[in-house]
């Protein structure tokens, strides 16, 4: 059996994080869709396109060799819906980062991304996130600006 056009997208997803490919992550979304970091205590807003491609290219440079490694998939193809467990890393001036999330993604008829919410782990964004601003902010050639980094969930 094929995969449904919701798998085929989420693998196109992952490929796309795998390469850094903002323009290819987009276009795998519809124009409606949001996309809301969880637990809610991050109190982080929901992003439309337009802000999630903006969070991209600002924290984009602070990152190099960022890969996902999906550990899990789970799919429900009546729903059009999709939860994946997958494991981030890369090089940064701070250091490795590692996170972990899941992703729940929600399908619309032509197999885009119409809404994806991401629970990520807690503590990276909260330790990490200030060891990365000052490492960024040392650097005299900073490859991100520190001031437009809101977090350091990719």
């Amino acid at each position: 059996m094929p995969p449904s056009p919701q798998r085929v997208t989420a693998d196109k997803l992952v490929d796309a994080f795998n390469s850094m490919s903002i323009p290819t992550i987009i276009s795998l979304r519809s124009p409606e869709c949001m996309r809301q970091i969880l637990p809610y205590s991050l109190n982080l807003k929901a992003q439309n396109n337009e802000a999630y491609r903006q969070h991209l290219q600002s924290i984009k440079p602070a990152f190099q060799n960022f890969s996902l490694t999906l550990y899990e998939l789970v799919e429900d193809t009546a729903a059009r819906k999709i939860v994946m467990h997958l494991k981030a890393r890369a090089d940064t001036a701070a250091g490795e980062y590692a996170n972990e999330y899941i992703w729940t993604l929600h399908f619309d008829e032509e197999g885009r991304i119409d809404d994806q919410k991401e629970y990520v782990d807690v503590g990276v964004n909260r330790d990490f996130y200030p060891k990365l601003l000052k490492a960024l902010s040392g650097l005299k050639s900073a490859p991100a600006d520190p001031a437009k980094i809101e977090s350091v969930i990719i």
